[in-house]
């Protein structure tokens, strides 16, 4: 068998930029021959799923995705080289989210400890998460649905420590909503108002419950819902002449109290008699895994067990695949290294890190099993 170590050096090494896998399944599959291995490849798109079936009805999943974003310049060290140093591998890829990958890989490739798991341990990988997320992950749970196999639990190893391994684990997401508003007007001359129609001055009166307006209070779980304007343009960049028509860009993180349609609700009431064309886009949604669930109270024991200490159950951060599980009614956490240097120049992971979450994945399935 490899190391945890080992096989996050090979999977750093090949060169996985979204979509394209680089040869990563073939080999994670030479880790893994005691199980079925399933391709369900869309639209460019590759992903694995693979099972092992030890009998029992408990399903627990591993899940993460394979490709990595775009280096960059600027690097200390070759990208794709996989250096270590001083107790770190280098590499794109190395905190989001190979270590993640390697980590339950090397768990998973012990074939004689997963005889003494009574039920059906699998895993899902994806080469479209830093891109579109659109036929990844989300397509290997269409596939086990249909098949009547979708995992009862799974753990998305997503690097979601802030200080050290286990800290902070997610136990859901908010949703994330984008938006533009087309306020329109009649371009004129500055010294003929009666004959303009000025979209500033239109949507000026309500522009406070829409910038900066929180569309809910949030809760124990989520901070409120607010709306985050990043764009505000309108006119010629002259002083004589009004524009004819202000355009709104703008973003919300909601939490599990809101969503698109409360959102435009909320937007085409305070426009009304306003002429105007508005645009919302959900990219996520937002969920939430409930904390007496099974996934989240052992885990939390595995954890307070290593270190004597309870992690945090945050729901911050930005999106990921997670959200697909939940969507699919599974109940799913995040766990996984630090985050300190996600896509950024000379990223890197701390060797010690990888083995701690190794032992955890090891520590989890265990007391699962024990259930």
């Amino acid at each position: 068998m490899q190391t945890s170590i080992e096989i996050l050096r090979n999977l750093v090494r090949k060169k996985s930029i979204t979509p394209d896998e680089a040869g990563i399944y073939d080999y994670i599959k030479s880790l893994l021959p005691h199980f079925k291995h399933h391709h369900i490849n869309k639209e460019g798109v590759q992903n694995l799923y693979s099972c092992y079936d030890g009998g029992g009805d408990v399903h627990l999943c591993f899940a993460g995705h394979i490709d990595v974003v775009n280096e960059g310049s600027g690097w200390s060290v070759d990208p794709f080289l996989a250096e270590q140093k001083d107790g770190y591998i280098y590499g794109r890829g190395t905190q989001d989210m190979k270590s993640g990958v390697a980590a339950f890989v090397s768990v998973l490739q012990n074939e004689e400890f997963l005889r003494d798991f009574k039920g059906k341990i699998s895993m899902i990988l994806t080469s479209d998460e830093e891109g579109d997320a659109v036929y990844g992950t989300q397509e290997v749970l269409k596939y086990l649905k249909i098949r009547n196999e979708l995992p009862h639990y799974a753990v998305v190893a997503e690097p979601t420590a802030e200080k050290w391994v286990g800290d902070t684990i997610k136990v859901g997401r908010r949703g994330s909503i984008n938006g533009t508003l087309v306020i329109h007007g009649i371009q004129g001359h500055v010294a003929y108002p009666g004959k303009c129609d000025n979209p500033v001055e239109r949507i000026a009166p309500v522009l406070s419950q829409i910038a900066g307006f929180n569309l809910d209070s949030g809760d124990e779980h989520f901070e409120p819902s607010k709306i985050v304007v990043t764009d505000i343009r309108g006119g010629l960049e002259v002083v004589n002449v009004t524009p004819s028509e202000l355009k709104v860009m703008f973003n919300v993180r909601n939490s599990t109290k809101s969503n698109k349609e409360s959102l435009q609700k909320h937007l085409e009431t305070i426009l009304a008699g306003i002429p105007h064309k508005l645009t919302l886009k959900a990219s996520s949604f937002a969920f939430l895994t409930q904390n007496d669930s099974e996934i989240i109270q052992t885990l939390k024991e595995v954890l307070e067990k290593k270190y004597q200490k309870s992690p945090i159950l945050s729901t911050g951060g930005g999106t990921s695949d997670a959200k697909y599980f939940a969507a699919f009614g599974v109940s799913v956490v995040e766990c996984g290294v630090c985050n300190d240097r996600i896509h950024a120049v000379d990223e890197r992971v701390s060797e010690k890190e990888v083995l701690e979450l190794e032992e955890i994945f090891y520590a989890l399935i265990q007391r699962m099993g024990e259930k």
